[in-house]
């Protein structure tokens, strides 16, 4: 295997992982502003009121995503394994 084939693979799973991790770090970052500029406005400054909803979003998300992530997560094993010939050189 060359060098190239190693670095061609390692960059297929990470942009594998970032299309499928995007959305719900997108989900949490987002709560997690409007939570802050609420509290910041408020001056309510307990941890339970930033994680909760967070992780409710987090789990949200990830419920409504899950169909399309295990779609990608599939079409990427399945290009891997249809074209696995020239990794194995």
């Amino acid at each position: 295997m060359t060098t190239a084939a190693v670095v061609h693979l390692a960059r297929m799973a990470l942009e594998a992982s970032f299309w499928i991790s995007a959305p719900i770090l997108v989900a949490a970052m987002l709560i997690s502003l409007v939570i802050s500029i609420v509290q910041a406005m408020t001056s309510l400054q307990e941890p339970t009121v930033s994680t909760v909803p967070r992780l409710a979003a987090v789990g949200v998300v990830t419920f409504l995503l899950l169909p399309w992530m295990l779609q990608h997560m599939m079409n990427f094993t399945l290009e891997l394994f249809s074209n696995f010939h020239p990794f194995t050189r």
